[in-house]
Formats: structure tokens, sequence, C-alpha cells
């Protein structure tokens, strides 16, 4: 068996009274891109900043890149590269001398090459002089991935990435991530997207401090043992209202104008559909789930651990 990356077990945080994180375990592999999925505020990013040795836990225990969370912190911080969720570097500087002044702080030698590649690296070089403030969102997030692997790091966190930059470059970042991943850079991403979701090899999904489920990413919908059938055709609002009253529809949830309904009991969800396909008025195609379907099914059965906390 190979050592993981990351091995923690009954990780728990608690703010105010309130467990944000609660015995959370995990193994994550070297060179996988894990992928921690749920809503704002479920504990995502408190989860992996633990994991890393970056927050101390209030209980549990684990290992980084061989090194104890607890007692090893800085050693796991020498070795992570941490790319937030904001863009965090100076915007009156230019590219380089961004890139410049991380290396620095890193104590980097042979600064000079090591910036001219992590600049070629991330397609940087011909907008080196350009100041940082005035790049789009999809050359903003190359500068900040190519300032967090400039120390060359054998791991990255990423904190909703690609948030708020155009498809393209939302495509581009993800096919440098793949790149370094193959050469065994492990990559723990916090998200609520599912476009983030599907380049993940592993996703573990958090809600209010718990985890729900972690699994390869397309095994995930195959263990809650969801059944989908798609739907289309006129009027499709009114049948989703009526499919809502039926009792072997566990889930409804709409894609544009498509309606996917799922359930749990294959049989029953077969008979309801042969039922209404019989109409004629809309085409019913079984499908495998999805992780869209299997994320709101997850979602419908957490349960808020702040609902009702004092303002």
């Amino acid at each position: 068996m190979t050592v993981p990356a990351i091995s923690v077990r009954g990780l728990t945080k608690v703010f105010n009274g309130r467990k944000v994180v609660d015995g959370f375990d995990m193994d994550v592999p070297k060179g996988a891109i894990y992928g921690f999925l749920g809503p704002n505020g479920s504990g995502k990013t408190t989860t992996i900043r633990m994991m890393c040795g970056l927050l101390t836990p209030d209980a549990g225990e684990g290992s980084c890149l061989g090194f104890d969370i607890r007692r090893e912190s800085q050693r796991i911080k020498e070795n992570v590269g941490y790319m937030t969720q904001r863009f965090s570097l100076y915007e009156d500087l230019t590219i380089r001398e961004n890139l410049e002044f991380i290396a620095r702080m890193y104590r980097i030698a042979d600064r000079p090459a090591r910036v001219g590649k992590a600049l070629e690296d991330l397609g940087l070089a011909d907008r080196a002089g350009q100041l940082a403030g005035t790049l789009s969102g999809g050359w903003k997030q190359r500068l900040a991935l190519a300032a967090c692997m400039i120390h060359d790091p054998r791991l990255l966190l990423l904190d909703e990435p690609t948030a708020g930059v155009d498809p393209k470059a939302r495509r581009d970042f993800w096919d440098e991530i793949r790149r370094l991943s193959g050469q065994g850079v492990t990559v723990l991403v916090s998200t609520h997207y599912m476009d983030e979701a599907v380049q993940c090899d592993f996703i573990a999904y958090i809600a209010y401090g718990r985890k729900l489920i972690d699994a390869p990413a397309p095994e995930i919908p195959k263990r809650l043992g969801l059944v989908t059938w798609r739907v289309d055709g006129p009027d499709i609002a009114a049948l989703e209202a009526e499919l809502r009253g039926q009792p072997d529809v566990q889930q409804v949830a709409r894609f544009g104008s498509v309606l996917h309904v799922s359930g749990t009991d294959a049989g029953a969800l077969d008979r309801l559909a042969a039922t209404f396909a019989a109409r004629g008025t809309h085409r019913w195609q079984k499908q495998e789930g999805g992780l869209e379907e299997a994320f709101i099914w997850l979602m419908a059965s957490a349960r808020d651990n702040f609902a009702g906390a004092a303002p």
C-alpha cells in the first residue's frame, strides 16, 4: 500500500460552542486531486486547514506529507502552496516583482532562474512587466498559481480557485492543475461549484461540519443508490409540480427545460416512469445518476448545525 499524502482521524473544531467540523476522517492519496464540496459555511476550508497543519484541531490527529499535523506544522507549511479565493498579491507591483517578492520570502536560491521558470510555466513571460492590478481575472489566477507554486510545494490548497473567471481561463487553469497532479503534487480543492467538482479524482461532501460521503467522483451516485430519469417536453413546470406529489419520487431537480426525477427504489420509479410516459406528452429516458443529483440529495438530508443560533 502506498502511504497516503494525508491521513487524519477524528478532526474536530469548535467555534463559539458549536462544532464547525465534527469527527472528520480521511486518507488522501499522493498526487490526487481531492475536491471538498458543500454549501458556504459548511466547514470545508476549516477542515482543509486542519488537515494541513495550518489550524490546530480541538480534537483528532493525523499526518500530512509525513509530518504530524500538531507537532510539525511548520514543516508542513514549508511544503504547501495556498491559493486563496480572493487575489492576495500586490496590485501595484508587476507580475515579475510579485514573484520575486514571494521567492525572497521562501529564501529561494537562484531567484532569477526560478522566477523565469515560473513565468514560462504559467504563460506569464510576455506580461512580466504588467502591473498585477491591471490583469483580468484569468491572468490574476495564473499569477496566483505561479506564486503559490514557486517554492515547489508537494501539496497545493485551492480555495474556490476559479470563482469569477471565464470558461476558457477555467479550462486552462484545470489543465495546469492536472499537469501538476501528474508530477505528484497533491491538490485539495474547496468549492461549491459543480464544474470544479467534475475535475476532481475524489470528492468529499461536507455539510454543516460533517462528512456525508467521500469516494472516487464517479462512484458517488452509485453509493447513494440513486436512480434517475430524464424528462423533457411541454409545460415542464406543471409536470414538475405533479411529480413532487408522487410518493415514489424522492427528488425532482430542474435543469433548464429538463427534469431529473430520482429515487432509491428502482422498481417503483421505473413503474412510475412507464405510467407517465404512456401519456405520450413527455419523453422519459433512464440515465445514470450524476453528481448534481447526488449533491442535491445529500443537501436535502443535511441539518444545519447553526440553525437557531443566536445572532
